[in-house]
């Protein structure tokens, strides 16, 4: 058996977790010295943990902007797109109004009374910012002032499922009705999902202009400080750690992930690769 030399440390998003995952399974095989180890995080808070200092050597988020905000030039040189995706609203054959919504009247049936939603913590997780968005460029339209506010209020509170990997979970055990959730979660785990309108999904690069318009404030790198986020279309990306020891097996791991191996992987896991 051979010996273990070497040990890579990748923070990632928790809506990557299979795919990581199964490129780690892939380098390995040719990598036989290599063992790595995966960190799922909400991508917001992984950013700032790096900046806390705490240490990887991969680091893989859901927003290619947390990348420019909090990470790029001090704690990484450079990070590349990979992966493209949309906000869905995910379901179970359990959800109360699931034989009833569609892509037209979801807001409605997610505001009847007995109906449990949630999204995950915006001041962690791109995905809760992400809903936020959708809510507000909803509202816009279907031209339903207020629709936000109500939605905000009748939705569970954010921080009981900080990462939309949580949220997942909570919605395959029952606990929720519906979960605003990435596409490709959706299709990991088997769930219904209903498809937004491009014009709000957050998908379409065509609508960058009108995704501009939502705005959702959270915690900047600075404790006590928010900033202001706006609506972009959804892009992963990944970077190497400056305070990596194995740069050369990082950019391996990184060149996996964005050629076509990583590719393949991502086409299979429901994501769209760049």
């Amino acid at each position: 058996m051979a010996n273990n030399n070497y040990y890579l440390k990748i923070m990632n998003a928790g809506a990557l977790h299979r795919i990581i995952g199964n490129c780690i399974e892939v380098f390995m095989q040719k990598n036989l010295e290599v063992t790595l180890e995966m960190k799922g995080v909400g991508s917001r808070e992984g950013a700032k943990r790096l900046l806390s200092g705490e240490k990887c050597d991969i680091i893989a988020l859901a927003d290619q902007a947390l990348f420019a905000e909090l990470l790029v030039p001090d704690l990484v040189e450079d990070y590349f797109v990979f992966a493209t995706d949309q906000i869905v609203i995910a379901y179970d054959h359990f959800s109360r109004g699931s034989k009833e919504i569609n892509s037209e009247n979801w807001a409605d049936i997610l505001l009847q009374p007995e109906v449990i939603f949630a999204r995950s913590d915006h001041n962690l997780d791109p995905c809760g910012y992400r809903t936020l968005m959708v809510w507000q460029l909803a509202e816009k339209l279907y031209n339903r002032p207020g629709l936000t506010h109500e939605l905000d209020s009748a939705c569970l509170h954010y921080s009981t499922y900080p990462k939309s990997l949580d949220l997942a979970g909570a919605l395959l055990a029952g606990k929720v009705d519906y979960a605003f959730l990435y596409s490709s979660e959706a299709k990991q785990l088997g769930l219904p999902y209903i498809t937004l309108p491009s014009k709000i999904n957050l998908s379409n690069p065509a609508y960058a202009d009108y995704y501009d318009q939502a705005a959702v404030s959270v915690e900047s790198k600075i404790p006590g400080k928010n900033i202001i986020i706006h609506g972009k279309p959804i892009e992963f990306a990944v970077g190497i750690s400056k305070t990596t020891q194995h740069d050369d097996l990082a950019k391996q791991f990184v060149d996996l992930l964005t050629g076509h191996e990583g590719h393949a992987i991502l086409e299979e896991c429901g994501m769209i690769p760049c």
